[in-house]
């Protein structure tokens, strides 16, 4: 089979794995689904545990975060309401790359133990990258109440200690 023929077959397998995965999911679920992205214009947005990506116009606070080559966050802590839409405004001061990824502490232990060997680069609404002297941004909706965390991923920065956390008090 050359290339072509792979790419087309790849492509039905994708499709029907797709469309497997809708079925096997509830109607509601699906609603649920269709309203959220007729809500959010073309942002794919997923629920978790700690919130959904939000929309700027939403922001009603915004927290400023430096990035420090000294494996730090200041500040490292954050508190807002369940319900808040919150723009994280991340400056990297440093020399090296930086990253906040927005996380339950189970998730981002799980996932740094993946990143010391893979190097990726995370592209979702919960994670920025910052390269050094520049500044990124987070827009997040925390609608969900609890105690959640923020990391940079980067091999060797969240076992140095890069962490922080984010408090979500209920409404």
């Amino acid at each position: 089979m050359n290339d072509s023929g792979r790419m087309k077959r790849a492509k039905a397998i994708g499709g029907v794995l797709l469309l497997a995965v809708v079925a096997c999911g509830s109607d509601a679920a699906a609603a649920d689904a269709a309203k959220a992205a007729a809500a959010h214009d073309h942002v794919h947005i997923a629920q978790t545990p700690f919130g959904i990506a939000g929309q700027a116009r939403d922001v009603s606070r915004t927290f400023e975060i430096r990035m420090l080559d000294e494996m730090r966050f200041i500040p490292d802590r954050i508190d807002v309401r369940q319900g808040d839409t919150v723009r994280l405004v991340l400056t990297n001061t440093g020399q090296l790359p930086h990253e906040l990824v927005i996380g339950t502490r189970k998730d981002l232990d799980r996932h740094a133990a993946t990143m010391m060997s893979s190097g990726m680069v995370h592209d979702e609404p919960s994670a920025a990258h910052v390269p050094p002297g520049k500044t990124g941004e987070i827009v997040w909706k925390f609608n969900r109440a609890g105690r959640f965390d923020f990391a940079c991923l980067i091999a060797g920065h969240y076992q140095a200690g890069m962490t922080g956390t984010i408090n979500v008090s209920s409404k």
